[in-house]
């Protein structure tokens, strides 16, 4: 493989063209389809880059990450200096369990256009996992719900390698959960002028400065998050009578999410479960969460969803059913760090945190994956789901 300008004599194709036509071919999904042109136009081994990078996309969107990281590693190697590159590549290396580089690259996010906003500006130095005894750390959340949940486990664990006062900087619809789980000295939230501070480090950069490696997890002693007792109870006399065993839906995601489109289900392709004879408890939020007021034809719904309040009433439902069973979303590492039965639906490219060719995840040994054996193919999945509900130990 060798990169080239447009003009290159080698180059002997309509670079521009190709790139327009591939970029067309990969907005429609059609990746296969994409693939083969590229590979066509790239056959001589060498050709302009931005072909070479849709090649790569084409692969990583086809469940094909290994082939893409050689060409990736080249592209980052002749251009160090693009950054959205580097991001790609640490998102390959992650889904592949290459931790140790994926976490170095994956610091990267905060260069690109959809995340420099999101970046915490602080003129103080990012900690990089060493012992500061007497000083303070602050360690602060930066993205999703399902980020926070994820990354929450390694605070305490921070707290103990930097032997520093932790200030625990997060979101106003976490926070009381976070409070509950302690490993720090103060909680303070996104808005609030937070303590005088000596270092600090993003939440997700703590895989980072300690070294984070897959044999480490789950990192932390399993739960680490609890309900609140007062909502447990009142969501347990909310939920008497309901018939077992009660499964938790959750469909769709956060629409603003770069990869909705593809993790995210139609409620009617839902219906199948209703053949595993399981009671199907909506605790659907956001912009979809209507839909649970009136189902598709062959749904029937105990619809929780406008009863929702906020996380915590989340958990405490999560904690009273059996299982939830959910795309990609938050509520599923909110039931993972609660140590409850989680099963979550992954489309053919899943996201890194959740690796490849494996229905477990070391992240939470409550949760259960089932991936998508082609792309778009919710069907499958929806049927294996099925099955394993009929099959459930749970019921």
């Amino acid at each position: 493989m060798r990169l080239a300008s447009r003009e290159d004599p080698a180059v002997t194709i309509d670079a521009r063209a190709v790139e327009i036509h591939a970029h067309n071919l990969i907005a429609q999904r059609q990746y296969a389809e994409a693939e083969a042109l590229l590979r066509a136009a790239l056959a001589q081994g060498t050709g302009p880059i931005p072909l070479w990078r849709q090649l790569a996309a084409t692969l990583r969107h086809q469940g094909r990450p290994a082939e893409a990281l050689p060409i990736q590693q080249l592209l980052v190697d002749n251009v160090p200096g693009d950054l959205s590159m580097r991001f790609d590549l640490a998102e390959t290396l992650l889904i592949l369990g290459e931790f140790e580089r994926g976490w170095r690259e994956y610091h990267y996010r905060y260069q690109l256009p959809h995340t420099a906003r999101i970046e915490r500006k602080v003129q103080k130095p990012r900690w990089m996992g060493q012992p500061m005894p007497g000083k303070t750390l602050l360690i602060h959340d930066e993205q999703g719900f399902g980020d926070t949940f994820q990354f929450m486990r390694m605070v305490a664990w921070a707290r103990e390698r930097s032997q520093a006062n932790v200030v625990l900087e997060i979101n106003p619809q976490t926070a009381s959960l976070a409070r509950r789980m302690g490993g720090f000295d103060v909680l303070t939230l996104h808005g609030e002028l937070p303590p005088p501070f000596d270092a600090h480090v993003e939440m997700m950069s703590l895989p980072m400065a300690m070294g984070l490696k897959i044999s480490d997890l789950p990192g932390a002693p399993m739960p680490y998050l609890t309900p609140d007792p007062e909502r447990l109870a009142q969501w347990k006399k909310r939920l008497e009578g309901v018939k077992g065993p009660r499964v938790c839906l959750v469909w769709a995601g956060r629409p603003t999410h770069l990869n909705d489109a593809n993790r995210s289900i139609e409620l009617q392709g839902l219906a199948p479960l209703m053949q595993a004879g399981a009671t199907l408890i909506s605790i659907q939020k956001g912009p979809t969460e209507g839909e649970a007021a009136d189902p598709p034809a062959g749904i029937a719904l105990l619809n929780l969803s406008p009863e929702i309040r906020d996380f915590e009433d989340t958990a405490a439902i999560l904690c009273e059913t059996d299982l939830l069973v959910s795309v990609d979303s938050s509520p599923v590492h909110l039931a993972g760090a609660l140590g409850r039965p989680a099963w979550a639906l992954l489309p053919f490219a899943p996201d890194w945190r959740w690796l490849m060719n494996r229905d477990d995840t070391p992240w939470y040994p409550t949760v259960r994956l089932f991936r998508q054996t082609a792309p778009g193919d919710w069907d499958g999945v929806i049927g294996r789901v099925v099955e394993a509900l009929k099959a459930w130990p749970g019921r």
